[in-house]
């Protein structure tokens, strides 16, 4: 019986893309012929993956998971190339895994693929490529984050297509005296889905963001040719519109507008530590196939 080692289940993982434990095994059917072993994979269906890993992957779901303590939430986004695909139960069941395996990371994609897979043997990297040979599409893990509070991490999915999971996925973490903070949570929660802000407070606002937004007001306010103390004055009146707009605890509540978030908050005993908002393919400007560019180099980025 010729010697597995680390180095040969290497080589063949990058040849055929096959998971560690998958090429573990074919090596060990193999007795460690190289040639033998990719066969091996090909006949069993489990080297699709690094053909498949060319194709742009610019479907899929979000998906979020909370802890048993309800103090700690994970969000993730995982692609696939079509919505069919997105539907299947076995992408599903995998997804949801996944995000709770987040909850035991430090919430970054680089940790997630490394930690033990919720389904099978080796990593959740390798679950992934199993899944894509299985399935037939690529798949990308594009995303991952985590919340924690000493208070507690409240979720919402819009248009769940499945039990914690959809095109968008929010979590908001609180904390406070409140007696049903997680409740007070599920319902920003809700708000931000459906306003997606910038920021949670004014703070908080890219710098370049507020400056490039009171340049264009100030050009604006020139116009009208007023004097400079009243311009000033129109300036600030329209930032604070902008504010409104843009900021989380500025923003009227989408479920009693006559409040504005932070009010809702305040009224309810819950302070505001961070929230995440995730909806599929979102971070481009440019249109699908620019979105599908990007998903692409970091499947191909590993």
């Amino acid at each position: 019986m010729a010697q597995i080692t680390a180095a040969l289940v290497k080589e063949l993982r990058e040849k055929t893309g096959a998971g560690m434990m998958d090429a573990k095994k074919a090596l060990v059917e193999s007795d460690g012929d190289m040639e033998a072993a990719v066969d091996w994979l090909r006949a069993k269906g489990l080297s699709k993956a690094a053909k498949k890993s060319g194709r742009t992957a610019a479907d899929g779901l979000v998906a979020v998971a909370i802890s048993p303590d309800g103090k700690s939430g994970a969000v993730v986004e995982l692609n696939a190339e079509t919505d069919f695909v997105a539907r299947n139960a076995e992408f599903q069941s995998a997804l949801s895994g996944i995000a709770h395996n987040a909850l035991e990371t430090d919430g970054s994609v680089e940790a997630l693929k490394a930690a033990p897979a919720p389904q099978g043997e080796g990593t959740v990297d390798d679950m992934i490529k199993a899944l894509v040979g299985k399935i037939g599409e690529n798949m990308t893990l594009r995303r991952s984050e985590k919340l924690v509070a000493q208070g507690a991490v409240a979720s919402y999915v819009h248009n769940a297509e499945a039990d914690g999971m959809g095109k968008v996925g929010v979590l908001v973490a609180l904390d406070g005296s409140g007696d049903e903070l997680a409740e007070t949570g599920r319902k920003v929660a809700m708000h931000i889905a459906a306003t997606a802000p910038a920021s949670a407070t004014v703070d908080d606002l890219d710098a370049a963001l507020v400056e490039r937004e009171r340049t264009v007001l100030t050009d604006e306010a020139k116009e009208s040719g007023k004097p400079d103390n009243v311009i000033e004055k129109m300036i600030e009146g329209r930032m604070k519109k902008f504010y409104k707009e843009v900021v989380l605890v500025e923003q009227p509540f989408v479920m009693d507008p006559d409040m504005t978030v932070g009010k809702f908050l305040e009224d309810n005993g819950a302070e505001l530590k961070g929230f995440v908002r995730f909806a599929l393919g979102e971070g481009l400007d440019k249109g699908e196939d620019d979105f599908a560019a990007e998903v692409e180099a970091l499947s191909k980025g590993g």
